[in-house]
């Protein structure tokens, strides 16, 4: 009898045990069911920096930028209109819209089908010396041509920014560097980047480019 009842006991902890058991194999089924879910979700945040850096604007010079959703010149409207007409709400290119309306660039550069403009800020105009800009600005001809020096097919963004390029004048231009300190042909700084219009991807710079001869 005292086998028999210390037998029943045992069975009654094992059965205990192998209740518990199966407990534990639902829980282990129910988290093991979830575990997709979380596995699928984490590429959709770990985001590479250079994918982060290709959708937001960068540089000292964005903050001059307005930031009214209303007014024409913010990053808001810009991205609504092309290029030309973009630039034109910009407080930091109004020497560059003068100009390209003096080359008669503006239904151009309005129609592009996606392109990169590196613009000059005012300020990148004031440098030249106003003799020579005013000569260059009464010359259609050479003016269209350091212009168009500026722009360059395809939206480039960040990413795709270090490197030669081939430009619309039919020059090149070669970008150094990454991260957010950018150069255009070893002299101009990017100041605002990856300013988007309808249809450009537009990097604000503080020096002209002239075209080499």
């Amino acid at each position: 009898m005292r086998v028999n009842k210390f037998t029943a006991m045992t069975a009654a902890v094992l059965f205990s045990i192998s209740l518990a058991g199966c407990g534990s194999d639902a829980d282990d089924s129910t988290a093991g069911s979830a575990a997709p879910t979380m596995t699928t979700a984490a590429p959709t945040m770990a985001a590479s920096p250079s994918a982060a850096m290709d959708m937001v604007n960068f540089g000292p010079g964005c903050a001059a930028v307005p930031t009214d959703p209303a007014n024409k010149g913010s990053f808001e409207s810009m991205a609504q209109v092309p290029v030309a007409a973009a630039a034109s709400g910009n407080p930091l290119l109004s020497t560059l819209v003068s100009a390209v309306d003096q080359a008669g660039l503006v239904d151009s550069l309005n129609t592009a089908d996606g392109v990169t403009v590196f613009a000059p800020t005012n300020d990148a105009f004031a440098k030249i010396p106003a003799a020579d800009l005013k000569k260059v600005l009464a010359d259609k001809k050479t003016l269209s041509s350091i212009l168009t020096y500026h722009v360059v097919p395809g939206k480039l963004t960040p990413s795709d920014l270090a490197g030669p390029h081939k430009t619309l004048q039919g020059g090149e231009v070669t970008v150094s560097g990454s991260g957010e300190q950018f150069k255009v042909d070893g002299t101009a700084a990017v100041v605002c980047g990856n300013v988007q219009t309808a249809n450009a991807n537009v990097y604000i710079i503080d020096t002209v480019l002239m075209p080499k001869s």
